[in-house]
């Protein structure tokens, strides 16, 4: 299982929300590059950015901090937040990110999930957020009602090969991951899938490396200390 440390941009500021909720949010670093850096110094390959304005107006907002990272470091770069046409989801690939991934678009945008697909493969992933079991859009503001597994069932028809999947209850919560919930999706769907939310012990990496689930994403518990980068990725192998 590999290790997705992430990095949550406000305003070129690496941030963490509190359940979604914008109005509860802390600034951990001035400098996102940095904090990449460090990542990689600990082991990790890969790294999951979510562009935090772009996810709630649709236009992004913090391309200048994620090429510095890009140009710093050599992890596996996927970008998510606000990627709602091709256009924005080119400017991302063409300036060296890995992997871009879908959310809201992916859910009320049919036609360019399709056309991303087939131009770009396995760099579109797709970001579910989910909320009372339904699929949540607009960063989070809004509940569809669409369910996980009618969700699930769409994107594997349409060849979607990665899927990062948050449970919005757990998210920044410190109160461990829906295991559950990862523990059902992984038997039933043949997707890569990204666990994220509420990721906050070696216990959580212990339990999804089990699940053989190909990705986890760990957030607040890596910048409240509650979880060494270096040894999450070590258990996950």
């Amino acid at each position: 299982m590999n290790i997705f440390p992430a990095i949550d941009l406000v305003g070129g500021k690496a941030v963490r929300l509190f359940k979604g909720d914008y109005a509860q949010m802390t600034v951990y670093s001035e400098d996102p590059a940095a904090v990449a850096a460090d990542f990689e110094r600990a082991g990790a390959k890969f790294l999951h950015l979510v562009d935090l304005e772009g996810a709630k107006s649709g236009v992004p907002a913090n391309l200048p901090t994620i090429k510095k990272i890009l140009e710093t470091t050599d992890l596996f770069v996927e970008v998510g937040g606000g990627i709602r046409n091709m256009e924005i989801a080119e400017t991302y690939l063409s300036a060296g990110v890995d992997r871009v991934i879908l959310g809201t678009a992916a859910v009320t945008d049919e036609a360019f999930l399709k056309e991303a697909l087939a131009k770009y493969g396995e760099r579109i992933a797709v970001g579910v957020d989910l909320k009372d079991g339904c699929v949540a859009i607009k960063g989070w503001t809004e509940k569809s009602d669409l369910t996980a597994d009618a969700f699930f069932e769409k994107m594997q028809a349409l060849g979607v090969k990665t899927i990062i999947c948050t449970d919005i209850s757990k998210d920044g919560a410190m109160q461990g991951t829906n295991r559950q919930l990862y523990n059902e999706l992984s038997r039933k769907y043949a997707i890569d899938l990204i666990a994220s939310g509420g990721v906050s012990s070696i216990d959580d990496i212990k339990a999804l490396r089990k699940m053989e689930l190909y990705g986890a994403i760990i957030g607040k518990a890596y910048y409240i200390g509650a979880i060494d980068l270096s040894s999450a990725i070590e258990v996950a192998k």
